[in-house]
């Protein structure tokens, strides 16, 4: 791989600090309350949400760029679930894109297959954590 940019953040803990090497980002870190914390700060997979909601997002801009379609209006978030599965703990994945109505439909839901398969973020959890694509 040919790098093109490198984010470095340094943690310690889930009841910690969160901060970026250029000082961007700094945040106070808690267990959210359905895991026994506190939930006044946030929480890893807060942070993976908002990530993967902004680089899938980017990805459908890049595929739409491609057929020359205006996604101007869509929003794409991304719920990221902590549970238990058969090795302790995993991550399940839902994306929900919500469409302009001139999108709705096949030619929506093309653009966001097309882009689950070109975001990084898909790319990097493919076969590790489930994905639902929920196109509204």
């Amino acid at each position: 791989m040919e790098p093109l940019y490198t984010a470095v953040a340094t943690s310690n803990g889930r009841d910690g600090r969160s901060v970026t090497s250029d000082g961007k980002l700094d945040l106070k870190l808690s267990m959210p309350p359905s895991l026994g914390g506190d939930g006044v700060g946030t929480n890893p997979e807060q942070l993976f949400a908002a990530g993967y909601a902004a680089c899938f997002s980017g990805a459908l801009g890049l595929v739409a760029r491609q057929s020359k379609t205006d996604v101007s209006d869509v929003s794409v978030t991304a719920e990221v679930t902590i549970g238990k599965d058969d090795t302790g703990l995993g991550l399940a994945v839902v994306i929900r894109v919500e469409l302009p109505e001139a999108l709705v439909g096949e030619p929506g839901e093309l653009l966001v297959k097309q882009a689950h398969q070109v975001c990084p973020y898909s790319k990097a959890i493919s076969g590790n954590v489930p994905v639902e694509l929920i196109v509204e």
